[in-house]
């Protein structure tokens, strides 16, 4: 079965990064990240607790692709080939043209314009070959760093979902965002 997501799916160039799709032995690399309870504070899923969750998520990844719900990369260096991260569009909607956007990365590599870099590259993506017409996010409002990638990334503040997500017991907000082919950056 092959979906439009999968058929238009290819690797992404930076200057520092490639994006691609998860392989099977990106399971060690990805599970280093998201076990990280630091990394996983603002997700709406608690920290990995074993290999298996990573496995899972790569085969996730897979199927998600396949179904046209939702087209997820690896962040890697392009000097070291490190893989730092992930980085999605899903919630795909091609009828709407719409899809969020999400992106996780290792700690040491915070504040240091990954995001930045390779969320342009996505967006530009989703909008110029996925022919997507808005792009949303929802973060945690706690979650500052986050608040101001988005914004840099020329995304705006739309609304906030009161109590939306419970994980471990705490309960959250949800801060939502948008961003228009249209809007100027």
């Amino acid at each position: 079965m092959s979906s439009m997501l999968g058929e238009l799916a290819m690797p992404i160039e930076t200057d520092r990064f490639s994006l691609r799709l998860p392989e099977s032995q990106d399971d060690r690399a990805l599970f280093a990240i998201f076990s990280d309870p630091v990394v996983m504070k603002y997700w709406n899923t608690p920290p990995w607790q074993g290999l298996h969750d990573a496995t899972a998520f790569i085969e996730s990844c897979r199927q998600a692709l396949e179904s046209n719900e939702t087209l997820t990369y690896v962040i890697l260096e392009r000097k070291t080939k490190q893989l730092i991260g992930k980085c999605m569009l899903f919630a795909y909607d091609g009828e709407s043209k719409r899809a969020e956007i999400g992106f996780g990365v290792a700690k040491p590599y915070w504040g240091k314009g990954v995001i930045q870099e390779v969320g342009e590259a996505l967006i530009q993506f989703g909008f110029n070959t996925l022919g997507l017409r808005r792009i949303e996010a929802e973060i945690d409002p706690d979650n500052v760093g986050s608040a101001n990638a988005l914004s840099r990334l020329g995304f705006t503040q739309e609304g906030l979902l009161r109590a939306r997500w419970e994980v471990n017991g705490v309960v959250s907000d949800s801060a939502l965002y948008g961003r228009l082919v249209t809007d100027s950056h």
